[in-house]
């Protein structure tokens, strides 16, 4: 049995991920980051220091399942694109380069955006994608992006930018609009639950400029909103129904412009039951089930087994 290494370490997880590409089995291990209370993110140094903790920790608890591993994938960089660079990728790098160079095996760096969209190609086994252009997005936490995909022969996919969010980003709204009505960070499981208990129905008109949108007049409604004592649950509403209308306007922008790609929709925001089903409403899209939205070591593994196929051919 072959076995594919993936490490991921983002600015809200630390991730490991074992890939059997025999049986198509997948087992994630991940630690979220600890946040104070009443914060909304951790500075890079802070991250940095907790991925050193949690990587041998998870280590120890996945490698007794992982068999012998063929090579290892790692996510080096946020986005492959010239000069994207955060420190919190370092310890997954580190950590990765030492055990390729323990055990003679190859390397294979790609990044977080790139394991993001596999990961989703993953979770709704959608393989086919990797042979022809889709369009995909990544919403999540630092990135509220709609991107051009297409096959390519050293990155697997190579992602060009369509659009994106010209200021806040989908997660940081939610998580800034969470902490102001009194949630733990990250917020979005939470402000989920409170949007599912409204019975509120707004027509929202999200902020667009072409094909990109603008979210942070949103945190400013929502926080007029509390200020006049709306109850946390429309809020949260408010707040889900803005971005979904915002990720709507772009996907049709998008599908406008470019041609009717099939879409693929990842990161931790794209989770959202609320925001799920206004898109599947509208469009033939495919998302990541949950465990494979939010920020994970999986399509990081799964780059390392394409990889490794691709160089055996």
């Amino acid at each position: 049995m072959s076995s594919f290494l993936g490490i991921d370490t983002s600015n809200y997880t630390t991730s490991l991920a074992i890939y059997d590409d025999e049986n198509g089995k997948m087992m994630q291990f991940k630690m979220p980051l600890p946040v104070k209370e009443n914060e909304v993110g951790l500075r890079q140094s802070d991250a940095v220091f907790h991925h050193t903790k949690h990587l041998p920790e998870l280590m120890e608890k996945c490698f007794p399942f992982s068999g012998k591993i063929a090579a290892v994938g790692v996510s080096a960089k946020p986005r492959d694109v010239q000069g994207s660079y955060m420190p919190c990728f370092l310890a997954g790098e580190g950590l990765a380069r030492s055990i390729c160079a323990m055990n003679s095996i190859d390397l294979h760096k790609t990044s977080h955006q790139t394991g993001h969209i596999l990961a989703a190609i993953f979770s709704c086994g959608k393989f086919e994608l990797l042979k022809q252009k889709f369009i995909a997005f990544h919403v999540s936490g630092g990135t509220t992006e709609c991107l051009l995909v297409e096959p390519d022969d050293e990155k697997a996919i190579k992602i060009s930018l369509i659009s994106s969010s010209l200021d806040l980003k989908a997660g940081q709204a939610i998580d800034r609009i969470g902490v102001l009505m009194g949630l733990r960070f990250p917020c979005g499981m939470e402000m989920e639950r409170l949007a599912l208990e409204s019975v509120k129905e707004y027509n929202i008109k999200p902020s667009m400029k072409g094909l990109n949108c603008c979210l942070s007049g949103l945190e400013n409604k929502c926080r007029e909103m509390l200020l006049k004592d709306e109850k946390k649950e429309d809020v949260a509403k408010y707040c889900i129904d803005y971005i979904g209308k915002a990720v709507e306007e772009m996907t049709a922008g998008a599908l406008r412009e470019y041609g009717n790609f099939p879409v693929v929709y990842a990161g931790g925001v794209m989770s959202n039951l609320l925001i799920r089903k206004r898109i599947l409403n509208r469009f033939e899209a495919y998302f990541a089930s949950p465990e494979f939205s939010c920020d994970n070591a999986a399509g990081v593994a799964f780059f390392a087994a394409l990889k490794h196929k691709e160089k055996k051919e």
